[in-house]
């Protein structure tokens, strides 16, 4: 395989871009095992002390990612989040004004590989969410396991991440005040199996969790789609039937994350690495779904919400695809 590498005169604001990516990256590839080592290193060396603290303020702290955890804005607006929104880019188009009295649950798709629209646009305030949406906050959940490593469940709580459990959405819209967004990735890790460039497939036709709790808490449904996330990373075939794809979707079922094997470009070469293609991402957030208040939904009036969100999602999607580069012939399928 000939190399390609990365010309020697890149400007500076490349370089910028490229690190900040990197490091996110790293983030999400690597930080958590690594402080799972640092606090249990720490704790059999002369610096036991570090460990022991941190482990009673984490005893103390347990339920505050569960209570809307501990968003600190001053560190979502660092500039490392704009050089990182300017790297794909990424861009968030409002097609709907929101109610800032209201709460919302914001359906995200597709989950991609590493979320970074979802990320870039819900996490940082590199795109503008506060000045599109006045009032609102959004809340990006992630899986729980995550806020189960020390350290690291404070660094992705402080850009507003919380768990993708039910307790931890419900406190979120429970809140009378209004102005909560929710923002859930509705295909979670096993949709990650499927992320690839030119795909449009995903995983809702039996994914209604997400419309109960709407219903149970009265909060709006508002579809969001993604265009351009699944073409930032390729991905080793892993084909429904093969070997791979079974051992992906065992370990996902036990482990609760998936594990898809990616490739794009590197750092000072373009042929390979793990480093995301610089393909632009456009976020598009649709209009809202009223949703009346109903704290036990019959079977009947939930099918019927959930069909009524698939089919707004569907109709955003093709009212602007021939925007963002999808072909015409190109349509969602739900499985």
């Amino acid at each position: 395989m000939k190399i390609e590498f990365a010309p020697s005169n890149v400007p500076l604001p490349r370089r910028l871009q490229t690190a900040a990516v990197m490091q996110w990256v790293f983030s999400f590839l690597a930080l958590a095992p690594c402080c799972c080592v640092l606090f249990f290193i720490f704790l059999f060396t002369r610096f036991w002390l570090v460990s022991v603290l941190y482990a009673i303020w984490w005893f103390i702290d347990w339920d505050t990612p569960s209570q809307g955890g501990r968003r600190v804005n001053f560190l979502c607006n660092l500039a490392v989040w704009r050089h990182m929104r300017d790297y794909f880019p990424v861009q968030l188009v409002k097609t709907a004004d929101l109610d800032p009295r209201k709460n919302y649950v914001f359906g995200f798709h597709p989950h991609g590989i590493l979320v970074a629209g979802a990320f870039i646009n819900f996490c940082t305030l590199s795109t503008g969410f506060h000045s599109l949406y006045p009032g609102l906050t959004p809340y990006l959940l992630m899986l729980p396991l995550w806020f189960r490593a020390p350290f690291f469940r404070d660094y992705i709580m402080y850009a507003g991440l919380i768990p993708s459990d039910k307790d931890s959405a419900s406190y979120m819209l429970c809140q009378p005040r209004g102005g909560n967004v929710v923002v859930i990735a509705v295909g979670g890790a096993p949709e990650a199996l499927d992320a690839r460039p030119g795909a449009y497939t995903l995983l809702l036709a039996n994914k209604k969790g997400f419309v109960k709790l709407a219903m149970e808490h009265g909060a709006s449904l508002v579809p969001v789609f993604s265009f351009g996330e699944n073409e930032v990373f390729n991905q080793v075939d892993n084909s429904r039937g093969t070997w791979l794809r079974w051992i992906q979707e065992r370990l996902q079922r036990m482990m609760g994350i998936s594990l898809p094997l990616f490739h794009a470009r590197g750092v000072f070469q373009y042929s390979f690495g793990v480093m995301p293609f610089r393909k632009p991402i456009h976020t598009v957030v649709g209009k809202p779904i009223v949703v009346e208040k109903n704290e036990k939904p019959s079977d009947e009036e939930l099918d019927a919400l959930h069909e009524h969100y698939m089919d707004e999602l569907s109709k955003l999607f093709e009212e602007h695809k021939s925007k963002y580069g999808v072909p015409e012939e190109r349509h969602l399928s739900f499985v």
